[in-house]
């Protein structure tokens, strides 16, 4: 009797250490390998060694929304961005917000909130996530 206790307990234990290694392998890939503002998603974009890397960061199913011609402009040599700002779009029956806040923080900080004009939020309902 003590053998088979002694064998399940074993085979708990490494049971227990597989999916603790499991979970915090996803884990440490999901807080440093995927990008979390703005800033991460454009760094990753444009120091990516090629357009198949770089269209990892895509959705699954929303690959063709990236192709290689933005991928190709935004690493050209000769430009560099002007800025890299970080929104959201809160959109209600009658009106629609844009939140700008602050990209590459810890925190998100709102820097700005404008309702959009219609023809603006037209745009937006008209995009096909």
């Amino acid at each position: 009797m003590g053998i088979i206790k002694k064998s399940s307990m074993k085979e708990w234990l490494l049971t227990m250490i597989v999916a603790v290694f499991i979970i915090g392998t996803a884990t440490y890939y999901i807080l440093f390998f995927t990008p979390k503002n703005s800033l991460e998603l454009y760094q990753a974009i444009s120091f990516a060694d090629n357009f198949e890397k770089a269209q990892k960061v895509m959705l699954e199913g929303y690959e063709a929304n990236f192709d290689k011609e933005d991928y190709d402009y935004i690493n050209r040599l000769d430009i560099s961005p002007n800025r890299i700002s970080q929104f959201t779009i809160f959109e209600y029956d009658e009106k629609t917000y844009m939140v700008m806040t602050t990209p590459g923080t810890e925190r998100l900080q709102v820097l700005a909130v404008e309702e959009l004009p219609k023809e603006i939020r037209d745009y937006f309902l008209g995009i096909d996530p």
